[in-house]
């Protein structure tokens, strides 16, 4: 299905007056959380020049043992996929109760240029036979998805020929949640992450990140499901107090830069980051448990039209590199 053409954040420049907030030009809220220059050369995986598992242009079912179980995963690669070209990758985990194909479809993802792997969750508590991950306290006992983790990207490191220091996560609702785990647990191979209407629980890993993970959150202010303001009793934070927090470990300015980008979507950039460090919210007003832009159903409430959740966090995480060895 074709897509509407939807106004890229990064090239709308109208502004809007919001308390307690300082505006910004575009220009100046790019500028100020611009990485560090990285180098040209890609950290190439193992498995270039090898012949890849699928054709390319196609999404396939693939499994792999972790642990002590059969894991599955669904992977898209591009049209022009080239053994000898190290390839951007994009994890994205779907949310409580849905699938890899079901993520697939409407978060037209695998139209970016990247290998994208959408991993299986294992059904977890509560009712009935619904897929969830590690944090939240419906996923199943004793399942270590961050060792899956690991594992579905030696793996793909091993298959295909990708660039080992730009490896991106997004996720909806508990998958989300999960790259956020993921940004403490396992910052030496995330290089950053994008969630999308997180279900933020809080986890027990102790954990302590080698390095900040660049975040660019995306929440609706009507969402039902995980509210915008936070839920006490579920342990779930507001998200101006958890990107204040991520802000915070970034050595940002407290203070976040608003702009207006579209009637319903506010676009939020901490500025004075340490390098590689960024941090930004895209606030949809109105907006439900949802992912934006999608065209088929992605949750509860309103689908705003007028971004593409998948080009605004391309746009962003695609600038950063891991800083490896």
């Amino acid at each position: 299905m074709s897509r509407p053409h939807r106004r890229p954040l990064a090239r709308l420049t109208i502004a809007l007056a919001l308390p307690a907030l300082i505006l910004s030009s575009t220009s100046t809220a790019e500028a100020a959380d611009t990485p560090a220059p990285a180098t040209p050369t890609p950290h190439r995986s193992q498995g270039c020049a090898s012949p890849p598992p699928q054709e390319p242009g196609q999404s396939v079912q693939h499994s792999l043992a972790s642990g002590d179980l059969e894991r599955s995963y669904r992977l898209h690669l591009p049209d022009d996929y080239d053994e000898h070209r190290a390839w951007p990758v994009v994890l994205a985990f779907h949310g409580r109760g849905n699938t890899g194909a079901g993520t697939e479809e409407f978060s037209g993802l695998s139209e970016l240029p990247a290998v994208v792997v959408y991993p299986e969750g294992v059904i977890g508590q509560g009712d009935g036979d619904r897929q969830a991950w590690q944090g939240a306290p419906y996923s199943a006992p004793g399942v270590d998805d961050v060792a899956f983790t690991h594992d579905l990207l030696d793996t793909v490191e091993s298959d295909l020929c990708v660039d080992r220091a730009r490896v991106y996560a997004t996720g909806k609702s508990n998958g989300g949640g999960f790259t956020a785990l993921l940004a403490c647990a396992a910052a030496d191979r995330v290089t950053a992450i994008a969630p999308v209407a997180p279900a933020l629980y809080p986890h027990d890993l102790d954990c302590e990140p080698e390095r900040p993970v660049p975040t660019l959150s995306f929440h609706g202010t009507e969402d039902a499901t995980i509210p915008y303001t936070g839920d006490p009793e579920r342990g779930l934070p507001d998200l101006p107090t958890w990107n204040a927090e991520r802000a915070e470990a970034g050595d940002c300015r407290p203070d976040p830069r608003a702009r207006r980008v579209d009637p319903d979507v506010i676009e939020y950039r901490w500025t004075g980051c340490a390098p590689g460090a960024a941090v930004g919210h895209v606030a949809i007003e109105g907006g439900g448990h949802t992912w934006p832009g999608a065209d088929s159903y992605s949750g509860g409430g309103h689908t705003t039209r007028t971004i593409e959740a998948h080009e605004e966090m391309w746009r962003f995480m695609s600038r950063f590199r891991l800083p490896l060895v």
